[in-house]
Protein backbone atom coordinates (compact mmCIF):
# COMPACT_ATOMS: atom_id res chain seq x y z
CA UNK A 1 0.00 0.00 0.00
CA UNK A 2 1.30 3.61 -0.86
CA UNK A 3 0.66 6.73 1.17
CA UNK A 4 0.02 9.31 -0.86
CA UNK A 5 -0.03 13.45 -0.34
CA UNK A 6 -1.68 15.24 -2.67
CA UNK A 7 -1.60 19.51 -2.55
CA UNK A 8 -3.75 21.85 -4.58
CA UNK A 9 -2.72 25.62 -4.53
CA UNK A 10 -5.79 27.56 -5.76
CA UNK A 11 -5.98 31.72 -6.19
CA UNK A 12 -7.97 31.36 -2.34
CA UNK A 13 -7.80 28.29 -0.89
CA UNK A 14 -5.16 24.81 -1.09
CA UNK A 15 -6.74 21.81 -1.00
CA UNK A 16 -5.02 18.62 0.21
CA UNK A 17 -5.86 14.71 0.57
CA UNK A 18 -4.06 12.10 1.63
CA UNK A 19 -4.43 8.40 -0.44
CA UNK A 20 -4.06 5.11 0.60
CA UNK A 21 -3.38 3.63 -3.03
CA UNK A 22 -6.21 4.93 -4.51
CA UNK A 23 -8.01 5.43 -1.87
CA UNK A 24 -8.91 8.59 -0.36
CA UNK A 25 -8.52 8.66 3.29
CA UNK A 26 -8.49 12.42 4.47
CA UNK A 27 -9.21 15.67 2.72
CA UNK A 28 -9.38 19.10 3.66
CA UNK A 29 -9.99 22.77 1.79
CA UNK A 30 -7.58 25.34 3.76
CA UNK A 31 -9.00 28.40 3.02
CA UNK A 32 -6.77 31.75 2.59
CA UNK A 33 -9.24 35.00 3.27
CA UNK A 34 -8.67 37.75 1.31
CA UNK A 35 -7.21 40.34 4.12
CA UNK A 36 -4.76 37.74 4.48
CA UNK A 37 -3.51 37.95 0.91
CA UNK A 38 -3.85 41.09 0.20
CA UNK A 39 -0.69 41.66 1.57
CA UNK A 40 1.26 39.93 -0.68
CA UNK A 41 2.33 41.63 -3.57
CA UNK A 42 2.93 38.41 -5.66
CA UNK A 43 2.50 35.05 -5.76
CA UNK A 44 5.56 33.94 -4.59
CA UNK A 45 5.60 36.01 -1.24
CA UNK A 46 2.58 33.54 -0.29
CA UNK A 47 5.30 30.51 -0.23
CA UNK A 48 6.02 30.14 3.62
CA UNK A 49 2.43 31.20 4.22
CA UNK A 50 0.76 28.73 2.35
CA UNK A 51 2.98 25.80 3.68
CA UNK A 52 2.86 26.72 7.15
CA UNK A 53 -1.09 26.61 6.47
CA UNK A 54 -0.18 23.32 5.19
CA UNK A 55 1.44 21.99 8.28
CA UNK A 56 -1.02 22.98 10.53
CA UNK A 57 -3.79 21.35 8.77
CA UNK A 58 -1.93 17.95 8.79
CA UNK A 59 -0.88 18.28 12.52
CA UNK A 60 -4.19 19.42 13.74
CA UNK A 61 -5.82 15.70 11.79
CA UNK A 62 -2.86 14.45 13.34
CA UNK A 63 -1.48 12.50 9.59
CA UNK A 64 1.63 11.34 9.91
CA UNK A 65 4.26 12.09 7.55
CA UNK A 66 5.24 8.62 6.18
CA UNK A 67 4.05 9.41 2.80
CA UNK A 68 5.90 7.50 -0.38
CA UNK A 69 5.25 10.07 -2.26
CA UNK A 70 4.17 13.82 -2.43
CA UNK A 71 2.56 15.07 -5.77
CA UNK A 72 1.08 18.36 -6.61
CA UNK A 73 -0.87 20.16 -9.03
CA UNK A 74 1.46 21.38 -11.95
CA UNK A 75 1.58 25.35 -12.49
CA UNK A 76 2.24 27.17 -15.38
CA UNK A 77 5.42 26.14 -16.39
CA UNK A 78 7.17 26.66 -20.06
CA UNK A 79 5.38 24.54 -22.85
CA UNK A 80 5.94 20.65 -21.95
CA UNK A 81 4.75 16.96 -22.87
CA UNK A 82 2.32 15.47 -20.29
CA UNK A 83 3.04 12.58 -18.24
CA UNK A 84 4.03 12.46 -14.51
CA UNK A 85 7.35 14.91 -13.89
CA UNK A 86 9.59 14.28 -10.46
CA UNK A 87 10.00 17.62 -9.30
CA UNK A 88 13.71 19.02 -10.20
CA UNK A 89 15.45 22.04 -9.73
CA UNK A 90 14.73 23.39 -13.32
CA UNK A 91 10.96 22.75 -13.11
CA UNK A 92 10.89 24.76 -9.50
CA UNK A 93 13.26 27.80 -11.07
CA UNK A 94 10.65 28.02 -14.19
CA UNK A 95 7.45 28.48 -11.83
CA UNK A 96 9.51 30.76 -9.80
CA UNK A 97 9.99 32.95 -12.49
CA UNK A 98 6.83 31.93 -14.13
CA UNK A 99 5.89 35.34 -16.57
CA UNK A 100 2.23 34.40 -15.69
CA UNK A 101 1.24 34.10 -12.18
CA UNK A 102 -1.08 31.32 -9.96
CA UNK A 103 -0.87 29.92 -6.58
CA UNK A 104 -0.49 26.53 -8.60
CA UNK A 105 3.14 27.74 -9.18
CA UNK A 106 3.83 27.49 -5.22
CA UNK A 107 2.29 23.57 -5.39
CA UNK A 108 5.83 22.07 -6.55
CA UNK A 109 7.70 23.77 -3.84
CA UNK A 110 6.19 23.17 -1.30
CA UNK A 111 5.55 19.38 -2.20
CA UNK A 112 9.34 19.34 -2.84
CA UNK A 113 10.22 20.72 0.38
CA UNK A 114 7.72 18.42 2.16
CA UNK A 115 9.08 15.30 0.10
CA UNK A 116 12.64 16.14 1.26
CA UNK A 117 11.98 16.63 4.55
CA UNK A 118 10.88 12.77 5.00
CA UNK A 119 12.98 11.00 1.79
CA UNK A 120 10.19 10.20 -0.92
CA UNK A 121 9.71 11.67 -4.38
CA UNK A 122 8.10 14.60 -5.15
CA UNK A 123 6.19 14.94 -8.38
CA UNK A 124 3.83 16.87 -10.41
CA UNK A 125 1.45 15.86 -13.61
CA UNK A 126 -0.17 16.65 -16.99
CA UNK A 127 0.23 20.73 -16.19
CA UNK A 128 -2.15 23.04 -17.84
CA UNK A 129 0.40 23.84 -19.82
CA UNK A 130 0.86 20.31 -21.31
CA UNK A 131 1.88 20.78 -25.15
CA UNK A 132 1.66 17.96 -27.08
CA UNK A 133 0.14 19.99 -30.39
CA UNK A 134 0.97 18.50 -33.74
CA UNK A 135 3.29 20.94 -35.79
CA UNK A 136 0.49 21.73 -38.21
CA UNK A 137 -1.79 22.64 -35.46
CA UNK A 138 0.59 25.58 -34.56
CA UNK A 139 0.46 27.30 -37.67
CA UNK A 140 -1.84 30.29 -38.23
CA UNK A 141 -1.51 33.24 -40.98
CA UNK A 142 0.09 35.33 -38.78
CA UNK A 143 3.88 33.85 -38.08
CA UNK A 144 4.27 35.98 -35.24
CA UNK A 145 0.97 34.60 -33.34
CA UNK A 146 1.93 30.38 -33.07
CA UNK A 147 -0.93 28.72 -31.29
CA UNK A 148 -0.97 27.58 -28.02
CA UNK A 149 -1.66 24.85 -25.64
CA UNK A 150 -3.40 25.84 -22.56
CA UNK A 151 -6.23 23.81 -21.18
CA UNK A 152 -7.62 21.36 -18.87
CA UNK A 153 -4.64 18.83 -18.60
CA UNK A 154 -4.89 17.07 -15.78
CA UNK A 155 -8.77 16.18 -15.84
CA UNK A 156 -8.96 15.59 -19.82
CA UNK A 157 -6.10 12.63 -19.44
CA UNK A 158 -8.04 11.65 -16.71
CA UNK A 159 -11.13 10.83 -17.55
CA UNK A 160 -9.70 9.44 -20.95
CA UNK A 161 -8.04 6.72 -19.09
CA UNK A 162 -11.12 6.09 -17.22
CA UNK A 163 -13.11 5.64 -20.34
CA UNK A 164 -10.82 3.64 -21.55
CA UNK A 165 -10.58 1.47 -19.10
CA UNK A 166 -14.06 0.71 -18.94
CA UNK A 167 -13.86 0.26 -22.96
CA UNK A 168 -11.55 -2.46 -22.30
CA UNK A 169 -8.74 -0.86 -23.75
CA UNK A 170 -5.55 1.05 -23.41
CA UNK A 171 -5.33 4.95 -23.48
CA UNK A 172 -2.68 5.08 -25.78
CA UNK A 173 -4.60 2.27 -28.02
CA UNK A 174 -7.52 5.09 -28.04
CA UNK A 175 -8.30 8.17 -30.53
CA UNK A 176 -10.61 10.52 -28.21
CA UNK A 177 -11.93 13.60 -28.30
CA UNK A 178 -12.45 15.63 -24.47
CA UNK A 179 -14.27 18.59 -23.79
CA UNK A 180 -14.21 20.11 -20.11
CA UNK A 181 -16.90 22.35 -19.61
CA UNK A 182 -16.13 24.53 -16.73
CA UNK A 183 -15.68 28.18 -16.29
CA UNK A 184 -12.75 27.93 -19.37
CA UNK A 185 -13.86 25.30 -21.84
CA UNK A 186 -11.12 22.89 -23.64
CA UNK A 187 -12.00 20.66 -26.69
CA UNK A 188 -8.92 18.25 -27.08
CA UNK A 189 -8.01 15.88 -29.26
CA UNK A 190 -6.30 12.58 -28.00
CA UNK A 191 -4.22 10.42 -30.48
CA UNK A 192 -3.04 7.63 -29.37
CA UNK A 193 -1.80 8.74 -25.75
CA UNK A 194 -1.20 12.70 -27.03
CA UNK A 195 -3.07 15.57 -27.28
CA UNK A 196 -2.03 16.44 -30.94
CA UNK A 197 -4.87 19.62 -30.68
CA UNK A 198 -6.58 21.72 -28.27
CA UNK A 199 -8.21 24.75 -28.18
CA UNK A 200 -6.49 27.54 -26.07
CA UNK A 201 -9.12 27.94 -23.17
CA UNK A 202 -7.11 30.39 -21.19
CA UNK A 203 -6.72 33.42 -23.78
CA UNK A 204 -9.01 33.69 -26.59
CA UNK A 205 -9.75 30.48 -28.58
CA UNK A 206 -12.53 27.85 -29.25
CA UNK A 207 -15.79 27.87 -27.78
CA UNK A 208 -17.53 30.82 -25.20
CA UNK A 209 -17.57 29.86 -21.74
CA UNK A 210 -19.51 31.41 -18.68
CA UNK A 211 -16.20 33.79 -18.22
CA UNK A 212 -14.14 33.76 -21.56
CA UNK A 213 -14.86 35.06 -24.78
CA UNK A 214 -13.56 32.25 -27.30
CA UNK A 215 -12.61 32.82 -30.56
CA UNK A 216 -13.39 36.71 -31.66
CA UNK A 217 -13.39 37.82 -35.08
CA UNK A 218 -9.90 39.41 -35.32
CA UNK A 219 -10.71 42.69 -37.36
CA UNK A 220 -13.53 43.47 -35.24
CA UNK A 221 -11.33 42.44 -31.85
CA UNK A 222 -8.46 44.87 -33.43
CA UNK A 223 -10.89 47.86 -33.94
CA UNK A 224 -12.17 47.01 -30.72
CA UNK A 225 -8.48 47.08 -28.47
CA UNK A 226 -7.70 50.88 -30.75
CA UNK A 227 -10.63 52.38 -30.25
CA UNK A 228 -9.60 54.37 -27.32
CA UNK A 229 -11.93 53.13 -24.76
CA UNK A 230 -10.54 50.56 -23.62
CA UNK A 231 -7.25 49.36 -21.94
CA UNK A 232 -4.97 46.70 -22.62
CA UNK A 233 -5.80 45.14 -19.28
CA UNK A 234 -9.88 45.56 -19.71
CA UNK A 235 -9.10 43.86 -23.04
CA UNK A 236 -7.47 40.91 -21.53
CA UNK A 237 -10.26 40.91 -19.14
CA UNK A 238 -13.39 40.79 -21.92
CA UNK A 239 -11.32 37.56 -22.97
CA UNK A 240 -10.72 35.84 -19.51
CA UNK A 241 -13.04 36.52 -17.00
CA UNK A 242 -15.43 38.93 -18.32
CA UNK A 243 -16.22 37.33 -21.61
CA UNK A 244 -18.83 34.47 -22.37
CA UNK A 245 -21.94 34.53 -20.30
CA UNK A 246 -20.82 36.76 -18.03
CA UNK A 247 -20.36 39.45 -20.61
CA UNK A 248 -24.04 38.67 -22.70
CA UNK A 249 -26.02 38.00 -19.75
CA UNK A 250 -23.92 39.30 -16.14
CA UNK A 251 -23.42 35.59 -14.59
CA UNK A 252 -21.56 32.79 -15.04
CA UNK A 253 -23.99 30.22 -13.16
CA UNK A 254 -25.38 27.97 -15.74
CA UNK A 255 -27.78 26.70 -14.22
CA UNK A 256 -29.54 30.13 -13.38
CA UNK A 257 -29.05 30.37 -17.12
CA UNK A 258 -31.16 27.33 -17.47
CA UNK A 259 -33.72 27.96 -15.53
CA UNK A 260 -34.32 31.61 -16.92
CA UNK A 261 -34.70 29.42 -20.58
CA UNK A 262 -37.16 27.13 -19.03
CA UNK A 263 -38.80 30.40 -17.91
CA UNK A 264 -38.93 31.66 -21.25
CA UNK A 265 -36.58 33.85 -21.28
CA UNK A 266 -35.64 34.37 -25.03
CA UNK A 267 -32.31 35.92 -24.76
CA UNK A 268 -30.92 33.52 -22.00
CA UNK A 269 -32.18 30.55 -24.27
CA UNK A 270 -30.23 32.14 -27.21
CA UNK A 271 -27.40 32.95 -25.68
CA UNK A 272 -27.19 29.43 -23.92
CA UNK A 273 -27.18 27.22 -27.29
CA UNK A 274 -24.80 29.53 -28.57
CA UNK A 275 -22.42 28.77 -26.37
CA UNK A 276 -23.46 25.02 -27.07
CA UNK A 277 -23.08 25.13 -30.74
CA UNK A 278 -19.45 26.82 -30.25
CA UNK A 279 -18.89 23.72 -28.15
CA UNK A 280 -19.97 21.32 -30.74
CA UNK A 281 -18.04 23.38 -33.48
CA UNK A 282 -14.86 22.88 -31.92
CA UNK A 283 -15.36 19.14 -30.81
CA UNK A 284 -15.98 18.63 -34.82
CA UNK A 285 -12.66 20.50 -35.63
CA UNK A 286 -11.26 18.18 -33.50
CA UNK A 287 -13.24 15.44 -35.33
CA UNK A 288 -11.71 16.43 -38.38
CA UNK A 289 -8.11 16.81 -36.41
CA UNK A 290 -8.36 13.23 -36.01
CA UNK A 291 -8.98 12.10 -39.47
CA UNK A 292 -12.98 11.01 -38.65
CA UNK A 293 -11.21 8.25 -36.95
CA UNK A 294 -13.07 9.10 -33.37
CA UNK A 295 -13.60 6.76 -31.06
CA UNK A 296 -16.03 8.52 -28.28
CA UNK A 297 -16.82 11.96 -27.22
CA UNK A 298 -15.91 12.65 -23.33
CA UNK A 299 -17.86 15.49 -22.16
CA UNK A 300 -16.95 16.08 -18.41
CA UNK A 301 -16.11 19.08 -16.29
CA UNK A 302 -18.80 20.98 -13.96
CA UNK A 303 -21.06 21.82 -17.43
CA UNK A 304 -21.38 18.27 -17.86
CA UNK A 305 -23.76 17.75 -14.64
CA UNK A 306 -26.38 19.46 -16.38
CA UNK A 307 -28.78 17.38 -18.98
CA UNK A 308 -29.98 20.32 -20.99
CA UNK A 309 -26.35 21.07 -21.87
CA UNK A 310 -25.41 17.27 -22.71
CA UNK A 311 -28.88 16.81 -24.42
CA UNK A 312 -28.01 19.40 -26.83
CA UNK A 313 -24.73 18.62 -27.65
CA UNK A 314 -25.95 15.00 -28.14
CA UNK A 315 -28.12 15.98 -30.63
CA UNK A 316 -25.28 18.16 -32.64
CA UNK A 317 -22.94 15.22 -32.33
CA UNK A 318 -24.63 12.03 -32.46
CA UNK A 319 -23.44 11.47 -36.06
CA UNK A 320 -19.82 11.59 -34.99
CA UNK A 321 -19.09 8.97 -32.73
CA UNK A 322 -20.81 7.75 -29.44
CA UNK A 323 -20.75 10.00 -26.70
CA UNK A 324 -19.61 9.47 -22.54
CA UNK A 325 -20.76 11.74 -19.78
CA UNK A 326 -17.91 11.99 -16.92
CA UNK A 327 -19.51 14.78 -15.50
CA UNK A 328 -17.20 16.77 -12.79
CA UNK A 329 -13.58 16.85 -12.31
CA UNK A 330 -11.30 14.80 -9.80
CA UNK A 331 -8.02 16.93 -9.80
CA UNK A 332 -6.94 15.44 -6.48
CA UNK A 333 -7.74 11.64 -7.35
CA UNK A 334 -6.13 12.15 -10.89
CA UNK A 335 -2.73 13.39 -8.95
CA UNK A 336 -2.56 10.62 -6.66
CA UNK A 337 -3.13 8.07 -9.66
CA UNK A 338 -0.09 9.93 -11.20
CA UNK A 339 1.22 9.57 -8.26
CA UNK A 340 1.10 5.64 -7.63
CA UNK A 341 1.59 4.64 -11.57
CA UNK A 342 4.97 6.61 -10.98
CA UNK A 343 5.70 4.38 -8.08
CA UNK A 344 4.49 1.41 -9.59
CA UNK A 345 6.51 1.40 -12.53
CA UNK A 346 3.27 1.79 -14.62
CA UNK A 347 3.60 5.72 -15.74
CA UNK A 348 6.94 6.54 -17.19
CA UNK A 349 8.67 9.90 -15.62
CA UNK A 350 9.20 12.35 -18.01
CA UNK A 351 12.63 14.99 -18.18
CA UNK A 352 11.34 18.65 -18.58
CA UNK A 353 12.68 19.60 -21.62
CA UNK A 354 10.29 23.01 -22.07
CA UNK A 355 9.88 23.95 -25.38
CA UNK A 356 9.79 27.38 -26.26
CA UNK A 357 6.75 28.84 -28.33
Amino acid sequence: MKRILVINPGSTSTKLAVYEDDKQIWSKSVYHPMDDLKRFHHINEQYEYRRNHIMEALKEAGIPQDFDAVISRGGLLKPTQGGVYLIDEQIKNDLWHSHMEHASNLGAWIADEIARSIGCPSYIADPVVTDELSDIARITGIPEIPRISIFHALNSRAVSRQYAAQAGKRYEEMNLIVAHLGGGISVSAHQHGKVIDVNNALNGEGPFSPERAGTIPARQLADLCFSGRYTHKEICKMLNGRGGLAAHLGTTDVPTVIRWAHAGDKKYRLILDAMIYTIAKQIGAMHVALHGQTEAIILTGGIAHNEYCTNALGEWLKNIAPIAIIPGEDEMGALALNALGALQGELPLQKYHPSIQ
